[in-house]
């Protein structure tokens, strides 16, 4: 029994990782001094090409990372990109960090995600940490942050671009469109239609909440009454939009056309309404946000607000892969817009 304690506790330290290989290590395998491997790292083209090969034939061999946070590399660039997201869960942010990862991944950088959960003092907490890896650049979705937030932020003078929103005063770029706009546009085209009454579901975070305003007040504006509100948890489901939809019928909603904050809502009301035996749209007219891709093949196919998701994270990219070189970016305030995809929902 004892050899077999021996043997498990031998086999254990064996499994343990040794200490992290050193500079210093591969410069002894590569023999050469530590600061050649430095430069090779650094400035590959002041290496001789001989040289630069054994350097980065220990590098394989050993398996070793560089630490860019080091005294000795503090003044190189860690070819590292933050992406802060509301939700990693949320389809209609997906194309957009897949078109700005794909985009700056073939500029030689790397993307570092991280989620806030639609919380401002998250988004704080995930920046201070994001920020200590020290990124070259930031990506953000949303213009709304904690004061002390900002302060970090700005405080930490890399380049930054703030996407899915629009404001004169950005941090330092902003690619997105005008949520006021979308509601409005949205309740021109719905008034337009001559329905009896009007209804928003919207999701509880300030991108949403801003069409939602926006769509109520010129609903009034255009003589079609007060609109029933009804929201959800930051976010979407379709769940949430057969709950509020629910709720609307309950709320004596019967006739009229709804406005989602998202396609998924959307769905969710539609799903609902049908069940208990509404027509869409002769009696329930719904309109959905973010053209995802099954927007089009529901039944009836989703009337929508298309936002192009994989140009605005090209552009947030290229803004920051400008900016990150010191290069020109001509527009701090970039309006991608939007359009109204009318189809047989609405």
């Amino acid at each position: 029994m004892d050899e077999v304690r021996r043997g498990r506790r031998k086999a254990a330290r064996a499994r343990r990782p040794s200490a992290a290989v050193t500079l210093e290590s591969v410069a002894e395998r590569a023999g050469v001094a530590p600061a050649t491997v430095s430069r090779a790292l650094n400035h590959p083209h002041k290496v001789a090409a001989e040289t630069l090969a054994r350097v980065n034939a220990a590098i394989a061999q050993t398996g070793y990372l560089p630490n860019l946070l080091a005294g000795g590399l503090a003044s190189s660039r860690s070819r590292l990109f933050a992406a802060i997201v509301p939700s990693i869960a949320n389809l209609v942010y997906a194309e957009t960090i897949q078109s700005f990862t794909r985009r700056v991944r073939e500029k030689g950088y790397q993307v570092l995600l991280g989620e806030s959960g639609y919380d401002l003092r998250t988004e704080e907490d995930v920046v201070t940490a994001v920020l200590g890896r020290r990124p070259d650049a930031i990506f953000l979705i949303g213009i709304n942050h904690a004061l002390d937030c900002r302060r970090k932020l700005l405080a930490a003078k890399i380049p930054i671009v703030e996407t899915w929103d629009i404001t004169p005063t950005p941090l330092d770029v902003v690619v997105g469109y005008d949520h006021d706009k979308v509601g409005q546009a949205v309740a021109e085209y719905l008034t337009g239609r001559g329905h009896a009454a009007f209804a928003c579901v919207a999701a509880s975070d300030a991108r949403a909440l801003k069409r939602q305003a926006a769509f109520a007040a010129e609903v009034e504006r255009r003589g079609g009454g007060a609109v029933l509100l009804e929201t959800t948890l930051p976010g979407s489901s379709l769940e949430w939009g057969r709950q509020r939809m629910a709720s609307l019928v309950e709320r004596g909603f019967v006739r009229g056309a709804v406005f989602c904050s998202s396609d998924m809502l959307g769905l969710g009301v539609m799903i609902e309404a049908q069940a208990r035996g509404l027509r869409v749209p002769e009696d329930v007219a719904v309109v959905g946000f973010g053209d995802l891709d099954f927007a089009a093949h529901t039944h009836p196919a989703m009337t929508t607000v298309k936002i192009d998701r994989t140009l605005m994270g090209a552009t947030a990219a290229d803004a920051l892969l400008a900016r990150v070189v010191d290069q020109p970016w001509p527009d701090a305030v970039v309006d991608l817009g939007f359009s109204v995809v009318v189809r047989a929902s609405a």
